[in-house]
């Protein structure tokens, strides 16, 4: 999978209650434009309907081995044949050791059976079930047979009680998923170091000056560059999202906070990426507690923060280095003077006025070649072409400015 091409997927259920998050997988993956045919065990319509499915799809639900709707009645052939991959989930214990001994007696089992595309498979079980040693042989068996396996989670479960054996959320199953299937890979073995988020610079207990900045493009880009195989850490600010899957988070608060977290960091990456909005001053003078109002006009010194990407890109062995300008005039002016100040191969700016918070984006990126625009588009479709810049550049030998 590139950022312009989408696999086309098999979602398969099997019975158990957690087949209602196999809508909103459903759901997930049709609005972030995949083409997404489900096929369902009959156990499975005991908790949701085919209609439901294929309401959210778009596209007929198969149960049936013997459904006349496949043209040559061979729906277990068929069906799996344009798609990139199989994902059963939820995946029952019973749907579990079908498939680790090859039986085939429905048309979803049938389907694992005679693919030619990877398999992934999302149990869902009571905590006894999944830790039963049968389901432990046929869950060691399924992964020497290539078989990925996601999850499961630990938590309540249905039954009332809590333990391993929960099916993973819906979205952690669609990223996984599109994660693994993301091709080619030219960053594995390579370790990805970044910052996203804001920076919070105490004035008092309560009050503080930062950025606006939602933390989505930062981490957009950690997933995109986990997507081309790297090992990610992200240096995160304050922010309510949560950290892509896969990647190692560091969380801070300010920008020594930040500064001190990726100077741990840095001598073990091959790329850092500033997309953080660290903020340039910080109080000289914080105080312990809260400052009383009143009415007279209060005067903050304010003392300038350490420049995180400067002081990378001048390390003597320093990582590939890629900057981020957020401008509100000027763009190509300041981005330019930015990338030479700084000294790095390459620098992605927007507009401030159109990007933050948002979750889409106009992204353009600058190097020595010149000024290329990445044309407004979701952000983890703008991080893709930033990675794939990343790349590209890396493998012509792109140096700093001089």
């Amino acid at each position: 999978m590139t950022a312009s091409v989408k696999p086309r997927l098999l979602l398969g259920l099997s019975g158990g209650i957690a087949a209602y998050k196999a809508a909103e997988l459903t759901r997930l993956w049709v609005q972030d434009g995949l083409d997404v045919q489900v096929v369902m065990t009959r156990a499975a319509c005991g908790f949701i309907t085919p209609v439901t499915l294929q309401a959210l799809s778009g596209k007929p639900v198969y149960v049936d081995m013997w459904d006349g709707r496949v043209g040559n009645n061979m729906a277990h052939i068929d069906l799996s044949r344009d798609r990139a991959a199989i994902v059963v989930a939820p995946a029952s214990a019973d749907m579990l050791a079908k498939l680790a001994h090859g039986l085939a007696d429905d048309l979803l089992s049938t389907l694992c059976l005679a693919r030619e595309c990877p398999l992934f498979v999302a149990p869902a079980m009571n905590r006894q079930m999944w830790e039963h040693a049968a389901t432990r042989r046929n869950i060691a068996q399924l992964q020497a047979d290539g078989v990925f396996i996601l999850g499961p989670a630990s938590g309540d479960q249905a039954c009332g009680e809590v333990g391993l054996g929960r099916m993973l959320e819906a979205s952690e199953i669609a990223e996984d998923v599109l994660v693994e299937l993301a091709q080619p890979k030219p960053l594995r073995g390579k370790r990805v170091l970044l910052t996203a988020g804001p920076t919070f610079e105490a004035i008092d207990a309560v009050r503080g000056v930062t950025n606006r900045s939602s933390g989505k493009m930062g981490f957009a880009v950690a997933r995109a560059a986990r997507e081309a195989g790297a090992e990610v850490t992200v240096v995160s600010g304050p922010t309510s999202l949560a950290v892509p899957r896969g990647c190692a988070l560091i969380r801070v608060e300010s920008a020594p906070q930040m500064f001190e977290a990726v100077m741990g960091e840095v001598e073990r990456c091959h790329v850092f990426i500033g997309v953080a909005a660290v903020a340039d001053y910080r109080p000289s003078a914080p105080q312990a507690h809260k400052i009383k109002k009143s009415d007279r006009t209060m005067t903050l010194e304010l003392a300038p923060n350490p420049d995180i990407l400067a002081h990378v890109a001048a390390l003597p062995r320093a990582p590939f280095c890629v900057g981020f300008a957020a401008e509100s005039r000027d763009l190509d002016r300041y981005a330019q003077d930015k990338r030479q100040r700084k000294r790095i191969p390459l620098l992605a700016a927007n507009l401030v006025q159109t990007a933050i918070g948002s979750d889409d984006n106009e992204l353009v990126l600058f190097d020595d070649a010149g000024r290329h625009v990445v044309a407004r588009a979701p952000k983890l479709e703008q991080a893709r072409a930033l990675i794939a810049r990343v790349v590209e550049l890396m493998a012509h030998g792109a140096i700093a400015p001089r």
